[in-house]
């Protein structure tokens, strides 16, 4: 098996894709007015696709089954991003993420991390490995 992505479902799509696009400096994919793609990539230019966030509107929760999702009513995931300079990213963020959890903070398993909520209030984790363990585990180059 492989994961191929984590879906949020949100009442206002585009607000949520535009957040998105704008933390990881990159373009939606649009499939309709009620569903976009956010991917992420390793390597050199183009790169390598590594990860997808799906974001649906309520509107297709029909598909699934009655109920079977809620918009901005989650409390059990983290969305993390790996990313190459946590410290460098939150200056960025700052001054227009209106809901930052935590500061750049170095946690006790070697990540520094800045958690913030997006607009639906999903928690939201940048990270940069900066212990021995943490590089390695990522197999990040410094």
């Amino acid at each position: 098996m492989n994961l191929v992505s984590i879906r949020l479902i949100t009442d206002n799509v585009a607000a949520l894709v535009a957040f998105y696009e704008r933390a990881l400096q990159t373009t939606a994919t649009w499939s309709t007015d009620d569903f976009a793609e956010v991917r992420t990539t390793t390597g050199t230019e183009g790169g390598v696709a590594s990860g997808t966030l799906a974001i649906g509107s309520t509107r297709t929760v029909g598909l699934f089954g009655p109920g079977a999702a809620r918009p901005a009513d989650n409390h059990t995931a983290i969305i993390e991003f790996l990313v190459d300079d946590v410290d460098a990213l939150y200056e960025q963020l700052r001054v227009w993420v209106s809901d930052v959890v935590t500061v750049p903070t170095t946690m006790p398993w070697g990540n520094r991390s800045l958690l913030v909520r997006d607009p639906d209030g999903t928690l939201v984790n940048f990270f940069t490995p900066v212990s021995p363990e943490a590089v390695a585990k990522f197999a990040v180059q410094r």
